[in-house]
């Protein structure tokens, strides 16, 4: 038994039944590419090896036993990861559930990528994911260890670990350095649907976890996803989803309610948002802390309440439960028919590269920095004279961009900031905002969400309103042969994201920390 089970309120059974009635489900686990039309169906014909991940996998099962062994032999016990998106996220939720240590560094700020290179460096491997082998957020955290492996007297070729596709640039740099080990990962298998491939196995066994049990748990789940049924979960799952979107529901809110699996949501948010939202259409994930938040209780037409385990909660639209292996394949399916249903294609992400293109020409050309409109206290605001137009204070200035939000938009904010040090404290703003607008709420950590929402944001529905949280960085921390720093990048891919924002007609408000400290101690008094 799979231990699978999907229950959805409201599911347009006609829906359903055309799912059932032309196979899509069957054609799905026969890796059938034109499911999502012609347009599609080049793109989907080389994306659809995930379907078999849980039998593909498995011969990495022995190579991952002996790499971890060899790793333990080498008294090498603390792991860090550096990757981006699919890349950081499974394993994040893999580790987390199963209770060991993983450090995950998905971020350009200066602060953590210093702590991260300078603790424990004797027993430290790390574990550098990349599918293209030129994410520049993973390269410049492969650099800055390359060094601080160097500079202790340590040979960096044997504490590094690769996992790219085949015929990367990082794969080749890795063989001419004789990294301690390189994995190439199914290159039919997008990196957010990678979670069962080498990109998620591959940190999460050498940070202590048995992954063999991830795969098993989704083979015993994949004949009930693969089954031409209206029980199939993966179909329920998947009429929830996209069934409204036509009619104006095209936001989840996401809560754990007792699953056991911890920040599942965090990987499905970038699933779902990334998959579906182009085409200025799609469904905006919205990540819960747990199943007391607003969005549980307002009843809004626009919003499907999705909770993950089975602690008592107030009439949720969909409730899943199931153990984390066949919940990624669970979620995989249902994402892929769901954007059959709304009409997309599932595995494209045309908006992600176009703030990855404003942040490189930022770089390149160095322009003035942007003045700001006025400055309250350690708070630089930004925005256009439209949105600022009276605005005189940080309190104003949301107030003027809140004033902007649709009765069926949402608010995201964006803070490229330290998740996992005092800046953290800004996360808890996410409530009282979506309490004090009625309206959804997200929050994302930057240059992290870039790789998960980022492409909603842009390609999505046009429906959101953007607040920009950045910070000066007491210490900068240079990028070893690159011409800019730690600090200069993660500046220029918040500016370049706002600058694509903007292109988009999105209101974008832009808050900029010169005092880290005071600066998030000020907009905790006027965001809560």
């Amino acid at each position: 038994m799979s231990g699978l089970a999907v229950s959805a309120r409201g599911v347009d059974e006609t829906l359903l039944g055309r799912l059932v009635a032309d196979r899509v489900a069957s054609r799905l686990g026969a890796g059938d590419a034109t499911l999502w039309g012609p347009a599609a169906e080049e793109e989907a014909a080389i994306r659809l090896g995930w379907v078999r991940l849980h039998e593909t996998s498995r011969p990495l099962l022995a190579e991952l036993d002996a790499l971890t062994s060899d790793v333990r032999a080498a008294r090498l016990d603390r792991v860090v990861l550096c990757g981006m998106g699919g890349s950081s996220l499974a394993p994040e939720v893999i580790t987390r559930t199963a209770g060991v240590e993983l450090t995950v560094l998905d971020t350009t700020d200066p602060g953590p990528v210093r702590d991260a290179v300078e603790q424990r460096l004797d027993r430290t491997v790390v574990v550098v994911s990349s599918k293209s082998g030129t994410t520049v957020e993973t390269d410049g955290q492969r650099r800055a260890f390359d060094a601080a492996f160097r500079a202790a007297g340590i040979d960096p070729s044997s504490r590094f670990v690769v996992v790219t596709d085949p015929g990367s640039a990082l794969a080749d740099l890795a063989a001419s350095a004789g990294y301690r080990r390189v994995f190439l990962a199914d290159p039919s298998v997008g990196g957010r649907y990678s979670a069962l491939t080498a990109f998620g196995l591959v940190p999460s066994a050498l940070a202590g976890v048995d992954v063999s049990s991830l795969l098993d748990e989704a083979a015993q789940a994949a004949p009930d996803l693969f089954t031409d049924d209206p029980e199939n979960p993966a179909l329920v799952l998947a009429a929830a989803l996209g069934g409204g979107v036509a009619h104006g529901r095209d936001k989840v809110a996401l809560a754990d309610a007792g699953s056991g699996i911890v920040g599942f949501a965090d990987w499905a948010e970038q699933l779902v948002a990334e998959s579906t939202g182009k085409d200025g259409t799609g469904v905006l994930p919205v990540v819960l802390s747990g199943p007391d938040e607003p969005e549980l209780q307002w009843g809004a037409a626009d919003v499907l309440c999705g909770v993950l385990g089975s602690a008592p909660v107030s009439d949720p639209g969909v409730t899943l439960n199931g153990p984390l292996g066949a919940q990624f394949l669970l979620w995989e399916c249902a994402t892929a028919v769901a954007g059959r249903v709304i009409g997309i294609n599932p595995f494209d992400q045309p908006d992600v590269e176009s703030a990855k293109k404003a942040a490189r020409g930022l770089l390149d050309s160095r322009p003035t920095p942007e003045l700001p409109a006025f400055v309250d206290g350690a708070v630089e605001v930004r925005g256009s004279d439209v949105l600022l137009d009276g605005a005189n204070t940080a309190d104003d200035a949301v107030a003027a961009l809140l004033a902007q939000l649709p009765s069926n938009g949402y608010l995201a904010v964006m803070a490229y900031l330290d998740r996992e040090g005092p800046d953290a404290a800004l996360a808890d703003v996410r409530r009282p905002l979506a309490q004090r607008t009625g309206r959804p709420v997200t929050f994302g950590w930057g240059p992290r969400f870039l790789h998960s929402t980022g492409q909603y944001h842009k390609g999505g529905s046009p429906t959101g309103v953007f607040l920009q949280i950045t910070g000066a960085s007491s210490e900068d921390l240079p990028i070893p042969d690159l011409p800019f720093s730690f600090g200069e990048l993660i500046a220029a891919q918040a500016a370049g994201d706002a600058q694509v924002l903007a292109g988009h007609g999105r209101p974008v408000l832009r808050l900029h920390l010169t005092d880290r400290a005071a600066g998030v101690a000020r907009l905790l008094e006027v965001l809560r």
